[in-house]
């Protein structure tokens, strides 16, 4: 597969007759939910688990998503989902990217962005990264494969 950036993380998906919406392909909802489906699994492989974020009442929060819904997908096509840590200031924000491909033609069906900010989970303000975070995250941002379109 074509990937905008290098050392995807991914994960096989497929819509489910839930999926699909009044048009008869995948709601777009649909993609936000897979995208939290795969930054979970990645940040756990990175050792970043749910009951690490409240040990260290610490959490990578959504401030800003963007989705470009490039083509549709349909009821039980195979897809496969990829997601990069690409950015950091390595105090309070990251950023994590996603790309939908889907399986039979290749085709880039949506691309994704999160801007995250690290807050404190106890009050929701705005806290530094713990080390912890420092170590499992930083060393997995990646680089672009070529320049990617702007999601």
């Amino acid at each position: 597969m074509v990937w905008d950036y290098l050392q995807a993380f991914t994960l096989s998906v497929s819509p489910q007759v839930d999926d699909i919406d009044g048009l008869h392909h995948t709601n777009n909802a649909v993609y936000v939910r897979w995208c939290e489906q795969v930054a979970w699994a990645h940040s756990e492989k990175l050792g970043m688990r749910l009951a690490d974020y409240h040990r260290l009442d610490r959490a990578m929060a959504i401030r800003h998503g963007k989705y470009d819904y490039i083509l549709p997908s349909l009821l039980g096509e195979p897809l496969t989902l990829a997601t990069w840590l690409v950015a950091t200031d390595g105090k309070l924000t990251m950023e994590r990217r996603f790309q939908l491909i889907r399986d039979r033609d290749q085709a880039t069906i949506l691309r994704g962005c999160w801007q995250l900010v690290c807050i404190e989970i106890s009050t929701g303000k705005v806290r530094r990264m713990p080390q912890e975070f420092c170590e499992a995250y930083l060393p997995a941002i990646s680089e672009p494969v070529s320049q990617p379109a702007t999601a």
